[in-house]
């Protein structure tokens, strides 16, 4: 059994005292609410830090208040069973319900947060295995070592970002509220990530996210959320579609985005869904054409579960069936694409 390495346990009494600890303590501390990513990753070395700073009991960091004046108001250290249960956001935002309700398993949903899964830390099968597994195939760049072992001439980390609510806060346009030294800085969900397998957000070291704030300008949008993984629970998605639109009576496509999750080291966005679809009356073959757009920038890569090249497959076949969801339309019987045996490669 892995057990967890010894570290001081600190709990501030406000958002202000965690960050100022945590500037103090510098690289040795790591904010931790519910801790469902970090303490496994402690135990397995990845992580190694000799002070946590709880976020868990500030009171700054919860309540989710549908009918601000901005918005949709969601603490960070609120639970995901908390946001998959709420009223309001089912009501507004299934797809973020339903994304926040796939994380896991009710256990850890009880215990992860919303602020912990937009943050959790990107996958590798290569990472996440134990110290001693790691030791034994040399490390790789993003702990102690100085190769990426899925691609050995890459200069940057492959490893995959799998946030389930992440994909849908992007295209729901949605801001993030940091809290640092100078006060509330926002910042678009969009523009928080980075294709980089290690350092694949934007956000400073001293801010911490106090909240989510999805803007009125999304409250009259359609949207849904869809993931692909080995077993209907527990697993983390080796492809997740976030889709959000907006209709008029007529059925012309004012607003339209696609983000998917799991085919790269951040959410990517696919931006050709906007132009082939905005302005226009939404047909089944616009949706074609924004499935084959979103395939062509989805390129995931053999280090997570399910073979690459299916899962490249299988994005042209969820993204149609998220946009059927939300315009109604009912499309062609699809031949979905079987997974193959281990041993056997694809084209």
């Amino acid at each position: 059994m892995l057990r967890l390495p010894d570290f001081t346990y600190i709990r501030p009494k406000s958002l202000k005292e965690a960050g100022r600890l945590l500037a103090e303590l510098g690289p040795e501390a790591m904010a931790v609410a519910g801790g469902t990513d970090l303490y496994p990753k402690m135990k397995r070395g990845q992580f190694t830090p000799r002070y946590l700073v709880s976020l868990r009991f500030l009171p700054e960091l919860r309540g989710i208040r549908p009918g601000s004046k901005e918005g949709m108001w969601i603490g960070a250290g609120e639970t995901l069973t908390v946001v998959a249960k709420n009223p309001a956001v089912n009501k507004r935002f299934p797809a973020l319900a339903h994304a926040a309700g796939s994380v896991s398993t009710p256990a850890l949903r009880n215990m992860g947060t919303i602020g912990g899964n937009v943050f959790v830390d990107t996958r590798c099968n290569y990472y996440d295995q134990t110290f001693f597994w790691r030791q034994a195939a040399g490390f790789c760049m993003k702990k102690d070592g100085d190769i990426c072992l899925v691609a050995p001439k890459s200069k940057s980390c492959l490893a995959v970002f799998s946030s389930d609510t992440a994909p849908v806060l992007c295209s729901l346009g949605a801001v993030a509220l940091l809290a640092g030294p100078d006060g509330l800085r926002k910042l678009p969900f969009e523009q928080i990530y980075r294709d980089d397998g290690m350092h694949f957000v934007t956000k400073r070291d001293d801010e911490l996210l106090r909240a989510i704030l999805i803007p009125r300008a999304a409250f009259g949008q359609r949207n849904v959320y869809l993931k692909l993984r080995r077993r209907g629970s527990f697993d983390f998605p080796v492809l997740g579609v976030a889709a959000a639109m907006a209709l008029d009576r007529e059925g012309i496509c004012r607003s339209a985005r696609v983000v998917l999750t799991a085919v790269a080291s951040a959410p990517v966005v696919v931006e050709e869904a906007s132009r082939l679809l905005e302005g226009k009356k939404v047909s089944r073959e616009m949706i074609e054409a924004v499935a084959e757009a979103a395939a062509k920038v989805s390129h995931p890569v053999d280090n997570v579960d399910l073979d690459y090249w299916y899962r490249k497959r299988m994005t042209r076949v969820y993204v149609k069936r998220a946009l059927a969801e939300l315009t109604g339309l009912k499309l062609e019987t699809e031949k979905v694409p079987q997974e193959p045996v281990k041993d056997e490669k694809g084209p």
